[in-house]
């Protein structure tokens, strides 16, 4: 009996909107879509919903995260609102409001999930009072407390929020003022109790505070990766959230069919999470339980036991997790049945799926549950609230990051060669705090927000059959574990420890797992390093023993100084053939043309990550 393919295993049946594209041609060569399903009526604010889940269903599941011992502790959506409330008017009492203070002075969170943050978050924005949720790396894992420090004088805050006093008090007494209130979960000496925020009784005035927050007021400052410099505040309104929420539920109309249920480690101070993730949970009614695992060594496993003891009816993931994840899953046919049993689709987003992991886990959920289930992507951005476009059907086509989303008009623009994306809709910012010129640079003159991220059609004969990544227009890239590198940095760490023997470097790994690269020696150096002939070839060079060993001991002592994956090399070729001209791989100013580069030597960069004889593997 021939085995069955992959493909001939049918996809779960799933309650996903159906396709309705637009599609305008300009005399420019750009391209616009937009969907034909209109944007649905959203509410002023997200807390609205909380309102209606607590009116309708006061006792169901909001928020569960793990008690000190271990058992799961959930906060319902009635006892969400009574909290929230009383948190709201502790603030309003400290001078914090939409009607009391200067409503751009946020709250600030340095910690990771929890339920307290989760009530903090809603407690100030239903008040009209930003919310930022700052990275607790920048708190935790920094030596000068540099990025932190530059949020906080950016932002200005009000008030400052951490679960626990003792890790944070370091970076707290380096970045904070002698007048910024501090609250802590843990009620630490000097420091005002949480306990005591949600002790409080909403006053006459608080209902009106409530109803004076619109689409337009502030919800939160959320924070860009900071991979090309300092990060920047992005301008977040409840219009922008409350609209994507809706946008999402709209085209996975699955998610209003019963109450979602997910299991997420990934943080709040990331768009993913705190917006696409959580307000979904809300608007639909949902549960989230907090997953305190992580993608690293010694702590997935934390992930593993929490998937095993909830079953979720979606995930949202960066790749690397899926990946991670499907061993387990071959290895446990009872695990694979318990998590497959009530899944509708799973979501990746931040960087692209690898067809072998996708392949991997559609198989291991074809065992399991007899069909598979849905991998479906979006495409967004910590300025766009975030998701911009979507696939809302199954789709074999690797990638497929689907159409634009109900209100969100699509411009493809021609760009070196490639389509560069811009959006333009109601879940997109105004802007950057604080940062005019940045603000200016991210729109053109049509308003479309630019993203710098590039795309081309998965049919070209029928745009409806989606959009997929097609790398940044930028230099800079993710690796498929979302984390950003920046090619700048790479590449002169490399050739500074590899110094004077090359003369430059491409970088590669988008949408790879490791960062590699294409090196270009000087032969010059070379040759009276190794006292060779001064005539000896690129060829005859890269096939030198002693150079490719000085190499690979001086990158991988590099490496063993970088921090994360987003600045270890983990392999290399050395390039036989000089920077083409006539490719535009060297500039008129003699710089090598990053992207140019890659795509002149595609074919290397494919060799690059094989079992190639010509590639060093760094440790």
């Amino acid at each position: 009996m021939e085995p069955v393919s992959l493909k001939e295993i049918p996809f779960a049946e799933v309650n996903f909107a159906a396709r309705d594209l637009l599609t305008e041609h300009r005399a420019d060569g750009s391209i616009i879509l937009k969907t034909n399903i209109p944007l649905g009526p959203y509410p002023e604010q997200l807390s609205d919903y909380l309102r209606h889940w607590s009116d309708s269903d006061p006792d169901r599941k909001f928020l569960v995260e793990r008690d000190p011992a271990g058992a799961w502790r959930p906060i319902s959506y009635g006892q969400a609102v009574a909290a929230a409330d009383s948190i709201s008017q502790a603030l309003i009492d400290l001078g914090l409001s939409s009607t009391k203070s200067n409503t751009s002075r946020p709250v600030v969170a340095l910690g990771s999930n929890s339920i307290e943050m989760g009530l903090l978050a809603l407690a100030a924005m239903q008040i009209g009072v930003p919310f930022a949720p700052i990275s607790p790396s920048y708190s935790l894992m920094s030596g000068d407390f540099s990025k932190l420090k530059y949020i906080i004088d950016l932002i200005n805050p009000a008030l400052v929020y951490v679960p626990e006093a003792a890790p944070f008090k370091k970076a707290l007494d380096h970045v904070l003022g002698p007048n910024v209130p501090i609250v802590s979960g843990d009620g630490a000496p000097g420091f005002l109790p949480f306990t005591e925020f949600t002790s409080k009784t909403p006053g006459p005035d608080f209902a009106q505070v409530y109803a004076d927050v619109n689409g337009d007021s502030i919800a939160k400052y959320l924070f860009t990766s900071g991979s090309t410099g300092m990060p920047k505040a992005v301008i977040t309104t409840q219009r922008m959230l409350c609209s994507n929420a809706t946008a999402v539920c709209q085209l996975l109309p699955v998610l209003d069919d019963h109450p979602p249920i997910i299991v997420d480690w990934l943080p709040w101070n990331h768009v993913a999470a705190g917006n696409l993730n959580f307000n979904v949970i809300l608007r639909s009614g949902g549960t989230y339980y907090l997953d305190m695992g992580q993608p690293k060594p010694g702590e997935f496993e934390t992930t593993i036991n929490n998937l095993k003891d909830i079953q979720p009816t979606f995930m949202q993931n960066v790749p690397l997790v899926y990946e991670r994840l499907a061993p387990y899953l071959e290895e446990d046919d009872a695990f694979a049945k318990h998590l497959f049993s009530k899944m509708d689709f799973m979501l990746y987003a931040a960087a692209p799926m690898p067809a072998p992991v996708q392949q991997r886990l559609d198989a291991v959920s074809a065992k399991a549950v007899g069909k598979r289930i849905p991998f479906i992507s979006s495409l967004g951005a910590t300025e766009t609230a975030p998701a911009c476009i979507m696939c809302h059907w199954p789709s074999e086509a690797p990638g497929n990051l689907g159409l634009p989303m109900p209100g969100v008009d699509i411009k493809l623009v021609p760009n070196a060669g490639k389509l560069e994306m811009r959006v333009k809709g109601q879940n997109i910012t105004n802007g950057y705090l604080g940062n005019e010129d940045a603000t200016a640079a991210a729109f053109d003159e049509e308003g479309f927000y630019c993203m710098g991220d590039a795309v081309k059609f998965v049919d070209p004969d029928n745009f409806a059959e989606g959009l997929q990544f097609d790398g940044r227009v930028s230099e800079n890239f993710k690796l498929t574990s979302g984390t950003w590198v920046q090619t700048g940095e790479v590449r002169v760490g490399a050739l500074t420890a590899i110094s004077p023997l090359a003369q430059d470097a491409a970088v590669t790994g988008d949408m790879r797992d490791q960062i590699g690269l294409l090196l270009f020696l000087n032969q010059v150096e070379c040759a009276k390093a190794f006292n060779l002939s001064a005539e000896i070839s690129l060829s005859e060079l890269a096939e030198n023993t002693d150079l490719r060993a000085h190499l690979t001991e001086k990158l991988a002592a590099h490496n063993r100084q970088q921090k994360g994956s987003s600045r270890r090399i983990s392999r290399l070729m050395i390039m036989t053939e000089p920077p083409s001209v006539q490719d535009n791989e060297i500039t008129d100013k003699g710089y090598l043309n990053q992207m140019a580069t890659l795509t002149a030597r595609q074919a290397l960069v494919e060799r690059l990550y094989e079992d190639d004889p010509a590639v060093l593997v760094l440790s």
